[in-house]
């Protein structure tokens, strides 16, 4: 039985009880308290990279450190159903990530936000972070949705037998979780980023 810190921490990050407008108030609030009107960084880590759906002023190579990539959150709208859920990338704490660092200048950030808010956060799933990112040019901070282990949208350990399935089966709004999963790797290489880990995973659907 989960004790009643775990409880109050789950009940934390269940969206059903979250308000997302008031988490992008918030967020918007601490880009505001940075300095004088700051640009935006925004890091990229899945498909940021390959579909931003915004023209970033710049981009540069990044890596966090305390996050890494996996896919390991479920989706029942856009990659899966509720009867077949399918699966996306977040940002999980540990390990490091490598991804791209989207700048956005501070004169279109506010119109920006929005969009970028309804598109990683319909549901309140992530919890905005604003993470250190390493880049080429010298360290920024960025803004970032990662994902708590005591999300109800956290799929803990998977077995490569259930990873197998959900490749092979698993179908949304915007086409396969394998799919996803190929279109981020290929993304990543482009810009020059060899995700091993995720590499192998795809091998479990050849």
């Amino acid at each position: 039985m989960a004790d009643r810190d775990t409880l109050k921490a789950r009940a934390l990050h269940d969206p059903a009880l979250r308000d997302g407008a008031a988490m992008m108030a918030q967020t918007l609030a601490e880009w505001r308290a940075q300095g004088a009107r700051p640009d935006l960084w925004v890091f990229a880590y899945a498909s940021l990279v390959w579909r931003p759906e915004f023209e970033a002023a710049e981009q540069r190579p990044a890596r966090v450190r305390g996050y890494h990539r996996c896919l390991k959150m479920w989706s029942r709208v856009n990659r899966g159903t509720f009867e077949c859920p399918g699966l996306v990338f977040a940002l999980m704490p540990g390990g490091s990530s490598a991804g791209l660092a989207l700048r956005v200048p501070h004169e279109q950030v506010e119109a920006l936000m929005p969009v970028l808010w309804a598109r990683e956060m319909p549901n309140p799933v992530y919890d905005p972070k604003w993470l250190l990112c390493d880049t080429p040019q010298g360290p920024v901070r960025a803004l970032a949705f990662t994902l708590s282990r005591h999300s109800p949208s956290y799929t803990g350990t998977l077995s490569d037998e259930r990873y197998r399935e959900i490749f092979s089966r698993s179908c949304g709004r915007y086409g396969t979780t394998l799919d996803y999963a190929r279109q981020t790797f290929e993304g990543l290489l482009h810009h020059g980023i060899h995700d091993r880990a995720l590499e192998k995973l795809l091998h479990l659907a050849d």
